[in-house]
C-alpha cells in the first residue's frame, strides 16, 4: 500500500505541474500566439474553428521534469535513486522526439521524414542509456533473429518510432490522444505494478499524471492542443514503457502488451496499407479518413444532433464514444491476455473489429447520414 501510495504522489505532481503550466500557456498566447497558434483551420485534419496553440507538449513534459525533480529530493520515500535516474535518462533520450515535434508546431516545416528519424534516435538512446532493447517478440523464428544484438536494436528502434507516430496520427479531436494514452498507461502501469516492477510503475504513472494535466485544460472545449511535440513525446514514452516492461518482466508476454496498444497501432498499420494500395498515394500523406474522423462524420451526428452546431462539442464528443471501447478493451487485454493463446486471440478480435467497423463506417451503414464533404469517403467505399 505504501508503494502504490507513493505512486500515486508522482501522479498527483505531474498533473498538477502539467495543468499549471498548461494553463499559464493558454493565458499567454497573445504573446507567443504568432508562432505557436495553430492557425491553419482548413486542413484535411483540421477540425477546430478558430487558431489554438499547439504546444501542449511543453506542458506534458513539465508535469514529468516537475515530478522527477521533486522525487529526486524526496526519494527513497517515492522512488529509488536508481529509479529516477533511470526515469531521468528515459526523458533525456525522448528530447530528440520532442524537439522535432515541437519545432514542426512553430515552424511548419519538419518533414515526416525527419519526425520518424528523431524519433528512431530517440530509441537508439534509449537502448543506449537504459538498455531498452527487445530481445523477444513472442513469434517464432523471429525470436531467435533477436538474440542478434544489433537486429534487436534496430527492431526495437523501429517499433518504438512506429508506436510514437502511431499516437501523433490519432490525435485529430480534443482528448483523443490523451485518453488513449491514460488508458495504456494505466494497463501498462497495471501489469508492472502485479510483477513488482516499481521503475516502470512509476514511469507509467508519470506518463498517466502529466497526460491527465493537460487534459484539464484541453477537454473538452480545445483552449490548447498537444501538438506534435507532445503526441510523438507521449508515444515515445508509452513505446518505451512497453519496452521495459517486456525487458524486465519475462512474466509478461508481448502480445499481451499488444492487445493493450492494439487501437494506434492498428490504425497506422491500416493507414498505411489504405493510402499505398487503396489511394495510391504516398502513405505518409495526410488525409481525412482515419477512424476517429469517420465516428466525427457519421457517427456523432447520428446519435447527438444537437452538437452539430456547436463544433468545439461534436469535436469532443468523439471521445465520448471511441474511449470507452478503448478502456474496456484494454481491460478485457488485461484480464484475459495473461496467457500467450488467450492475447493472441484479443488481438486478432481487435484487428477484426476494427475492420468491420471501419468498412460500415466508410459506406455510411445503419442509417448514418453522409456529411456534404465526404467525396473521398465515397471514392474509398467503392474499393473497401
Amino acid at each position: 500500500m505504501n508503494e502504490l501510495f507513493s505512486m500515486l504522489n508522482i501522479a498527483l505532481i505531474a498533473v498538477s505541474v502539467s495543468c499549471v503550466v498548461s494553463f499559464l500557456i493558454v493565458c499567454s498566447q497573445r504573446w507567443h500566439g504568432k508562432h505557436t497558434l495553430d492557425h491553419d483551420v482548413s486542413g484535411v485534419q483540421k477540425f477546430h474553428a478558430t487558431a489554438v496553440p499547439r504546444v501542449g507538449g511543453i506542458a506534458v513534459v513539465a508535469g514529468l521534469m516537475g515530478a522527477l525533480g521533486f522525487c529526486s529530493v524526496a526519494y527513497p520515500d517515492i522512488l529509488s535513486k536508481q529509479h529516477v535516474s533511470g526515469a531521468m535518462k528515459l526523458l533525456l533520450a525522448s528530447l530528440p522526439a520532442f524537439f522535432a515535434g515541437l519545432v514542426e508546431d512553430v515552424t511548419k516545416r519538419v518533414s515526416i521524414r525527419m519526425r520518424l528519424m528523431a524519433t528512431i534516435v530517440s530509441a537508439l538512446l534509449a537502448s543506449l542509456l537504459l538498455g531498452a532493447t527487445i530481445n523477444e517478440f513472442d513469434i517464432w523464428g523471429i525470436d531467435t533473429l533477436m538474440a542478434i544484438a544489433p537486429i534487436a536494436i534496430v527492431a526495437t528502434a523501429f517499433v518504438v518510432a512506429g508506436g510514437a507516430n502511431a499516437i501523433n496520427i490519432i490525435d485529430g479531436f480534443n482528448g483523443l490522444a490523451g485518453i488513449v494514452i491514460l488508458v495504456i498507461s494505466a494497463a501498462l502501469g497495471f501489469l508492472a505494478w502485479h510483477a513488482g516492477d516499481m521503475f516502470v510503475t512509476g514511469l507509467a504513472m508519470l506518463g498517466f499524471g502529466a497526460t491527465l494535466g493537460f487534459l484539464l485544460v484541453n477537454y473538452p472545449t480545445g483552449k490548447l492542443f498537444l501538438g506534435d511535440g507532445g503526441a510523438y513525446f507521449l508515444g515515445f514514452w508509452v513505446a518505451e514503457i512497453a519496452v521495459l516492461l517486456l525487458l524486465r518482466n519475462p512474466s509478461v508476454n508481448a502480445w499481451q502488451v499488444l492487445s493493450i496498444c492494439a487501437y494506434p497501432v492498428i490504425e497506422v498499420m491500416y493507414s498505411i496499407y489504405r493510402r499505398k494500395f487503396l489511394r495510391k498515394s504516398n502513405p505518409g500523406a495526410a488525409d481525412g479518413l482515419h477512424l476517429h474522423t469517420l465516428v466525427y462524420r457519421r457517427a456523432v451526428p447520428k446519435f447527438m444532433r444537437g452538437a452539430c452546431s456547436r463544433p468545439w462539442l461534436r469535436n469532443a464528443l468523439v471521445v465520448c464514444l471511441v474511449g470507452p471501447c478503448i478502456a474496456a478493451l484494454a481491460l478485457i487485454s488485461v484480464l484475459g491476455g495473461t496467457t500467450m493463446g488467450g492475447a493472441m486471440g484479443i488481438v486478432i478480435a481487435q484487428v477484426v473489429l476494427y475492420l468491420v467497423v471501419y468498412k460500415r463506417l466508410v459506406r455510411g451503414f445503419w442509417g448514418w447520414p453522409r456529411n456534404p464533404v465526404e467525396a473521398p469517403v465515397v471514392a474509398l467505399a467503392a474499393k473497401v
